[in-house]
């Protein structure tokens, strides 16, 4: 084999879809090591042994207000852009959803076969992973903005670490945006388009304070779940400083090199309780405790899966190409 065709081989590899999951797995995979080799076993145990009835029943009653939610956010986006889904459908669709994203690798899994299934029902496959690249965007960006608030009040001894990484990640991006938009014509033309369709889904008074508003009940139902699993595993914390240390701990989760959600969040889970003065076996615990929970809360999205896997076996699919499948697995998980 030629040296130049050696190298088309890497690059391929390199840049598959299947790659990319393995490596975001074996980045929480090692990073879950880490935080064991630092605190030990034992708050992953102490977080499993202060699971109960009740504590899963407040969990499950917050991720259903939070499924909710989120699922009308993305009717709204999805609506404004020509594919839009009923609540009731959205709502099954984000549950599965969430519960292939908590079990596969990558996180993202559930949100492309969401985008595939609902842009076949409304005939465009493209538009409806742009909603559904919008929608999540949306979350992320009122996610952080939050944060930045709650912590410029209640978590001042965190400003001075995540306040810089926030402000060289935008930075890194913006410089990125303006270097391809301009040295490349075809980046531009893509530019305006996604800003164009970006503007199409959250152009509207109304359907951006929905959107606000959705993913803020989103976000309170996360800080929630994480301040039932603190109380859980024994730790007292004043509310506007739990939320500040929940806040951080959920951005850790959603960096996409994670296991099902693990790895980030229990090192920044460690970090930021130790740094809080209440001791990172205490932060390990709840965010162990916090995973289970989450996985637990989905277990809805299994049922809907089944019903959905047999439904398939029982109609004749019409499936995207490969191409397209691929095209919309990079969009949503960009």
């Amino acid at each position: 084999m030629s040296a130049s065709a050696s190298a088309s081989r890497v690059r391929a590899i390199l840049s598959s879809t299947w790659f990319r999951l393995t490596a975001r797995s074996l980045v929480g995979v090692a990073v879950l090591v880490a935080v064991v080799a630092q605190v030990g076993s034992e708050p992953f145990l102490h977080g499993l042994a202060s699971i109960d009835l009740p504590v899963i029943a407040i969990a499950l009653a917050l991720s259903a207000i939070a499924t909710i939610a989120a699922a009308w956010r993305w009717s709204v986006i999805a609506g404004r852009l020509g594919v839009g889904v009923r609540l009731r459908d959205a709502v099954g669709h984000y549950y599965r959803s969430q519960f292939l994203n908590t079990v596969l690798p990558g996180g993202v899994v559930g949100d492309v076969q969401r985008a595939v299934t609902q842009g076949r029902d409304a005939g465009n496959v493209a538009q409806a992973a742009r909603a559904v690249v919008i929608e999540r965007t949306a979350g992320q960006v009122v996610q952080i903005a939050l944060a930045v608030i709650v912590l410029a009040g209640f978590g001042l001894e965190f400003e001075g670490y995540l306040l810089p990484v926030l402000g060289i990640g935008l930075t890194v991006l913006a410089l990125a945006v303006l270097t391809a938009a301009a040295t490349s014509s075809r980046a531009r033309r893509a530019l305006r388009r996604e800003l164009g369709e970006l503007s199409a889904g959250l152009g509207s008074p109304g359907a951006f304070v929905r959107v606000v508003v959705a993913s803020i009940i989103v976000v309170g139902c996360h800080v929630a779940t994480l301040g039932v699993a603190v109380a859980a595993v024994g730790a007292s914390v004043p509310p506007f400083r739990l939320a500040a240390l929940a806040l951080v701990i959920l951005l850790a989760g959603s960096i996409p090199l994670n296991l099902g959600g693990w790895g980030p969040r229990e090192g920044v889970a460690g970090w930021t309780f130790a740094v809080a003065g209440l001791g990172a076996a205490t932060g390990v615990a709840a965010s162990a405790l916090f995973g289970v929970l989450a996985m637990i809360a989905v277990a809805p999205g299994l049922v809907l899966a089944v019903a959905s896997a047999a439904h398939r076996t029982r109609r004749t699919p019409a499936p995207a190409s490969a191409a397209v499948s691929e095209g919309v697995h990079e969009r949503v998980g960009s």
